[in-house]
């Protein structure tokens, strides 16, 4: 006879285990449900706006720049805060810092407890103590970047063209000599390292309504120019190339797309950024070589402060040789025609007397003029900067109005000048 199974002990089970997780598994959703919502990560909503945030303020963390407490950080405040460089921060280990400041709590000091250093991501690392960043150098690769670093450091290759020459080599060399190298003429390692520069080779000028107003035609003969009262620059492409050192067709070169004779205020041409170095120091002497056609100014202690390419007298016999003095100083000069000087000019056959041409960049003497104490000499500017070098004058020494200008700025009277083979 057989054993009662409802005497069995433990009884057997109704149904098997695992048909319990039919119900467990809902009330185990509903409760991690519930826990979400009410529990510590939860957000008030507009249903529900009294709901508090729990744990919200993160939990401080070690100052690794300082021995300085931990900050504590209200993210009410920095929520709607703007980013600026922390001025005058600076941590122990030398390292840049920046600044979180609120828009709503303006006044808030560096390192308060409603601020917090960050770092924004792809920042340049500045130094706190300047943090203007300087002008990158210009490297000098080209013709161009030569020409255009000699001019900025004071040894003009005379007009910026782009394409190296004879008075380029020659500025190359004076500014050899100045810096105690072999003077070759060549662009060596070293000299290029010397040579570069700070800020871009080029920049954007836009015209202005003064430099449209500003342009009068020249008059042909010396008559016509005796009447005008100012011999103001003809096109704005003369303007432009004259104000940055260049010639007109290095600029034509540069702007292929720009159409000279329609341009209007407003208009953008690219240009050289000439930046002249400030000179350092005063003209003791200036230097006048006849060979070489350049004019070289050193201070009381030979040093070599300029160096420009000139034009001399195209008759040996009007030039003037060995120790002179400049005896006067105009800026913005005008010109005395003296038709004795010039026989084949109209004004020379009509038989009239001597006319006065009034100041202008287009001035026979350009905007200088130096006087020598020789009457009738001197050193001055022209309104044909590209022949300054390669043509010859009736006896005075011709320099680009430019130079001349930076000339006037470091002589005086009595200033000495030295005229050399």
């Amino acid at each position: 006879m057989g054993r009662d199974s409802s005497h069995q002990f433990p009884p057997p089970p109704d149904k098997p285990w695992w048909r319990h997780l039919f119900w467990i598994t809902p009330l185990g959703v509903a409760v991690g449900l519930g826990l979400a919502y009410w529990g510590p990560g939860a957000k008030p909503t507009p249903e529900n706006p009294s709901l508090a945030k729990v744990n919200s303020v993160p939990k401080p963390k070690p100052n690794k720049f300082t021995n300085r407490p931990p900050v504590t950080v209200d993210t009410n405040v920095t929520r709607q805060a703007t980013l600026r460089h922390g001025q005058g921060v600076t941590p122990t280990n030398g390292s840049p810092q920046w600044q979180v400041y609120s828009r709503s709590q303006p006044n808030l000091q560096p390192g308060g407890t409603t601020a917090r250093r960050v770092k924004l991501p792809g920042t340049p690392n500045r130094n706190p103590l300047n943090p203007s960043p300087q002008p990158k150098l210009m490297p000098v690769r080209t013709d161009f970047d030569l020409q255009l670093a000699l001019d900025r450091l004071g040894f003009s290759p005379g007009n910026i063209d782009g394409l190296s020459g004879p008075q380029t080599r020659t500025a190359l060399r004076a500014f050899q000599s100045r810096l105690g190298l072999v003077a070759t003429g060549q662009l060596d390692a070293n000299t290029r390292q010397q040579l570069a520069t700070h800020g871009a080779a080029w920049t954007t000028y836009a015209v202005t309504t003064n430099d449209v107003r500003s342009l009068r035609p020249l008059g042909r003969t010396w008559t016509e120019k005796a009447q005008q009262d100012f011999l103001a620059y003809e096109s704005l492409l003369e303007l432009i190339a004259e104000r940055h050192h260049c010639s007109e067709r290095l600029l034509q070169r540069e702007n292929p797309r720009v159409n000279w004779t329609h341009l209007r205020p407003g208009s953008s041409v690219k240009v050289p950024a000439i930046a002249a170095t400030p000179i350092q120091g005063r003209a003791a002497v200036v230097r006048i070589r006849l060979a070489d056609r350049t004019l070289q100014v050193f201070d009381d202690a030979n040093r070599m402060l300029l160096h420009f390419p000139c034009s001399i007298a195209a008759r040996v016999d009007k030039r003037p040789m060995g120790e002179l003095k400049v005896d006067s100083v105009a800026p913005g000069p005008n010109y005395t025609f003296d038709p004795a000087k010039f026989p084949n000019t109209p004004e020379a056959h009509a038989g009239g007397g001597r006319l006065i041409v009034n100041p202008g960049p287009n001035n026979p003497v350009g905007t200088v003029w130096l006087g020598l104490n020789r009457p009738g000499y001197g050193i001055h500017g022209t309104p044909n900067p590209s022949k300054v070098g390669r043509t010859e004058s009736l006896g005075c020494f011709r320099l680009t109005n430019w130079n001349a200008e930076r000339l006037l700025a470091t002589v005086s009277v009595g200033t000495r000048v030295l005229v050399e083979p």
